[in-house]
């Protein structure tokens, strides 16, 4: 048997060997007709009437999780693959349907979050133990986000507990020194006023970041706060604020033996929202971001901060079951380093239209948007996607769009790289998804074709008209095609809960004919979990096939296959003990050439007020 899929087969065959007995709740979560989406057409929709294919990582799958990191988390996911060099502390990227990181958005509480430098997310700032919820919508949805929406959105949740006021708070320790303490309250203060605060401190000491470098340990340190607070002045009037704020200091690899950083991340925003009448509903919000790195090691200390400001104005306008969206945003991003040449500011004005359509066993949606920038110019992308009920267990899916990624700040500026005329990156997307769903059951299969044009890559040989590189530039020079076909599914029966997806795609630049770096062929993940009295008990697995380190393809990474095995007991009311023995079989493997990843391992923990 491939050993790939050996963790799958024995992952199985633990959880058949415990036999059934009688139900208890399950943190192998299932969506229902029930559930809610926001971040599909940036409004409430039942989960049934959502086109675009989703997850949603609810709040007891994280809480029982142990994960040591939100990428860990998303690894578990149904199209999408993770990078790192080294432990849950350093550099991270996350990919989606195949598609780059820097292609994929990141929302937290609705705010756009990022570099301005590099592109994307920076991962490991983000802390899970403030998160409540995450949604994940993949395909391009730059028609209703604007730029860097290419292969999907992943928004993220941070902690508030309806009703009551509520206290939580969780402890836990592993291996690599692994150490967590949560403490949070929540609720409602009075009739008219609910508030969530809640902080947190996470550290590792980790374990050498390189396999060919300085071996010591490469640990981590993430101090984080959050704050919301919800204020109705009536049914048809709200107003409220949330904040978030996390401060990693981690250490890695690259030559010098106190190789380190320091990361800030911050999120705030204020809004209001109010009902006009019966059918139009407003809301405005004002917002801010800031991505602050220094650095310091082998090479001289830098430092490079973004800050962007956001402000969102949206209207949802009711016809019958129908909602017309009108949608004006600002946003200002400023770049200060300590790399001359590259500080500088940039501002993009949008205008958004989308209709959602709800018609017996009709479902359909439309959108267009138009963005403006001061740097790159003027960029219209919209999209179109159709649903048809056959019963009511059955869907089918058809939908198109397109999509677009703005050049970052070093593609643009950064001395000797970067080239002021770069233009965006731009995708067209088609895909078709038949969906079943039936009690606690639920089925899906998306065949999707994403062709990246204008992509910007690295190249050694710049076109004649770009002087003072003589090492190369980044460039409009490839194309590419992530296509696939995503397969998922979750189901109960009995006290058993399952979940399993597999991913088969096909990553490829299509100038060189070669596969995109660091991603496979083939990716997916296997759940099974047992209810016995007051305990639960779980196994899972990721797999993976082999991918490519380099562009070249010359360096590849080994397919791997790894299995988790956890477990939950209810000591008494409102406290629960969580176990969790992370990569059982001590696979070796890799996600980045030559950086190590973490060896069997094993997390305890404590949970206490979570509903």
């Amino acid at each position: 048997m491939n050993s790939v899929f050996k963790p799958l087969a024995l992952g199985l065959a633990v959880a058949a060997a415990f036999p059934a007995s009688s139900a208890f709740a399950q943190s192998i979560s299932v969506s229902t007709a029930s559930s809610v989406i926001i971040t599909a057409g940036r409004q409430p929709q039942a989960a049934i009437d959502v086109l675009a294919d989703n997850v949603v990582i609810t709040a007891e799958q994280i809480q029982q999780s142990g994960a040591a990191s939100v990428v860990d988390l998303l690894q578990q996911q149904r199209g999408i693959e993770i990078s790192r060099n080294g432990g849950p502390g350093n550099n991270s990227s996350v990919f989606m349907r195949g598609g780059n990181n820097t292609q994929n958005l990141v929302l937290i509480d609705g705010v756009r979050v990022g570099s301005s430098t590099t592109g994307g997310a920076t991962w490991a700032t983000i802390p899970l133990s403030q998160i409540d919820h995450i949604e994940i919508v993949y395909g391009p949805l730059s028609s209703l986000y604007g730029a860097d929406a290419m292969s999907g959105v992943i928004h993220i949740f941070t902690k508030k507990t309806p009703g009551a006021l509520n206290t939580t708070a969780s402890v836990g320790a592993g291996s690599y020194g692994a150490r967590k303490v949560q403490a949070g309250v929540s609720g409602s203060v009075s009739s008219n006023l609910s508030l969530a605060l809640n902080v947190a401190h996470d550290e590792d000491e980790g374990f050498s970041a390189t396999k060919t470098g300085n071996p010591d340990k490469d640990g981590y340190k993430l101090d984080s706060v959050s704050l919301r607070a919800d204020y109705e002045v009536s049914k048809d009037l709200q107003f409220g604020t949330k904040f978030l704020q996390s401060r990693l200091n981690a250490q890695f690899d690259s030559g010098a033996k106190n190789d380190y950083s320091v990361q800030n991340l911050e999120t705030i925003s204020a809004f209001g929202k109010a009902r006009i009448n019966d059918i139009w509903t407003t809301s405005l919000q004002f917002a801010q971001s800031t991505d602050k790195t220094f650095t310091a090691g082998s090479y001289d200390p830098s430092q490079i901060d973004t800050v962007q400001n956001l402000i969102t104005f949206q209207n949802d306008i009711r016809i019958g079951k129908d909602v017309l969206q009108l949608l004006a945003e600002r946003r200002e991003e400023t770049v200060d380093t300590t790399t001359a040449g590259l500080n500088g500011d940039r501002k993009t004005d949008s205008l958004a239209a989308s209709y959602v359509l709800k018609h017996q066993a009709h479902l359909a949606s439309a959108s267009v948007r138009y963005d403006r920038s001061s740097v790159y110019g003027s960029h219209t992308t919209g999209s179109v996607a159709y649903g048809y009920k056959l019963n009511d267990s059955w869907r089918v899916n058809a939908s198109y769009g397109s999509s677009f990624r703005a050049p970052t700040f070093n593609e643009l500026y950064y001395p000797g790289y970067g080239v002021a005329s770069n233009k965006p990156e731009q995708a067209k997307n088609a895909e078709a998804g038949i969906y079943y769903e039936f009690g606690d059951t639920q089925l899906s299969a998306v065949y999707y074709q994403n062709k990246a044009t204008d992509l910007l890559v690295s190249t050694n040989t710049c076109p004649v008209d770009v002087k003072g590189h003589p090492y190369g530039c980044a460039y409009n020079v490839n194309k590419a095609t992530m296509s696939g076909l995503t397969v998922g599914a979750n189901t109960r029966l009995g006290d058993w809960s399952l979940r399993g997806s597999v991913d088969i795609q096909d990553p490829k630049d299509d100038t060189t004919g070669l596969r995109l770096a660091r991603r496979s062929k083939k990716h997916g993940s296997l759940a099974a979990e047992y209810t016995i009295a007051k305990a639960k008990i779980g196994v899972e697995t990721v797999f993976s096939g082999n991918r490519f380190d380099d562009v070249a393809n010359k360096k590849t990474l080994a397919g791997y296959g790894l299995l988790n095995i956890y477990g939950t007991y209810e000591v008494m009311k409102n406290l629960s003990l969580i176990g969790r023995w992370n990569n059982a079989l001590n696979k070796d493997y890799e996600l980045a050439k030559n950086y190590a990843t973490a060896g069997s391992n094993i997390f305890v923990g404590l949970n206490y007020g979570f509903k």
